[in-house]
């Protein structure tokens, strides 16, 4: 019995099979144990034995067999989405704090796609079976927009456009110590840590991530900055800044010790711009802090 199938994205063409799901969907586990699943015919793609350098393409199948895989049943559950923008094609909108974006095999709880489910039939399916319109995705603590894309086609041309650096995402975030710079470019690759598995870090040997950043405000110990993200590594802005020892405020993975405030970091996706095919035109979002940012950046004041 196939417990879960994977549709390969455009995005992960041309990455190994074992490397993939090592960073994707293992991320509990040892890169040995999924090559060890693989040559046992455990995984397979496109119903065919592959050796664990497999280079996957678009559209592949990858399926796994295993019964100690966890999968969760997707069924849609009504939930109030912030919809910042809508049409036939695609859907703009406002992700709170807190709300993960899709399933995973470590996390049971609804999320952002169970709320699509319930609010519209019309959602891609080349993410995979477990992330219906999911083109892109924001941490579990990160708020702020997010793309959903309706059809297969949009979703393509999305993908393309983020593959490309096409599409421009703007963050802010509230993170430690003052900067003597007013502006600055983060330019180091990034990868999976090799020892904590639920973080990132910058490596030489990572995939190459840039982050360009400005000061808004300076605050005693703190200073609220503005990012652009020229990529879109997991985790990017957030392994950069405590890369320049200027780790995001309240973030539980790469802060300084125990976070002063619960909740998670104090991150926002502000502002996306994108072009749209269909309308042959370029557009351009952009969303307020929600009230637990803003109501914090008043008491520092």
């Amino acid at each position: 019995m196939i417990l879960k199938t994977i549709k390969v994205s455009l995005e992960a063409e041309k990455q190994r099979l074992d490397l993939f799901l090592y960073e994707n969907y293992f991320v509990d586990e040892s890169r040995n144990y999924i090559q060890n699943l693989i040559k046992s015919g455990q995984i397979k793609v496109n119903n065919q034995l592959v050796k664990t350098g497999y280079l996957l393409k678009e559209d592949d199948v990858i399926s796994v067999e295993i019964s100690s895989f966890n999968v969760q049943k997707l069924e849609p559950i009504p939930m109030k989405l912030d919809i910042v923008y809508e049409d036939n094609e695609l859907i703009v909108l406002n992700k709170p704090k807190g709300l993960v974006v899709h399933p995973a095999d470590s996390y049971t709880e609804p999320t952002l796609v169970h709320g699509l489910l319930a609010y519209t039939a019309q959602l891609s399916d080349l993410g995979g079976e477990d992330r219906p319109g999911i083109v892109h995705r924001l941490d579990k603590d990160t708020s702020g927009l997010l793309l959903v894309a309706k059809n297969n086609i949009i979703h393509e041309y999305l993908s393309e456009q983020f593959k490309k650096q096409q599409i421009k995402k703007t963050y802010i975030a509230l993170v430690h110590h003052s900067f003597d710079e007013e502006e600055g470019t983060i330019d180091a690759p990034i990868a999976r840590h090799p020892k904590q598995r639920l973080k990132m870090t910058v490596t030489p040997t990572g995939k190459a991530a840039v982050t360009h950043f400005k000061v808004i405000e300076r605050y005693d110990r703190l200073t609220l900055i503005e990012c652009d993200l020229v990529t879109g590594r997991t985790h990017q802005i957030r392994v950069h800044l405590e890369f320049i020892n200027h780790p995001v405020f309240a973030d539980p993975l790469y802060g300084l010790g125990k976070p002063e405030v619960s909740g998670g970091q104090f991150l926002h996706a502000k502002e996306i711009s994108f072009y749209h095919p269909i309308k042959k035109e370029q557009l351009t979002f952009s969303v307020s802090l929600p009230s637990y940012f803003q109501d914090y950046l008043e008491n520092l004041k």
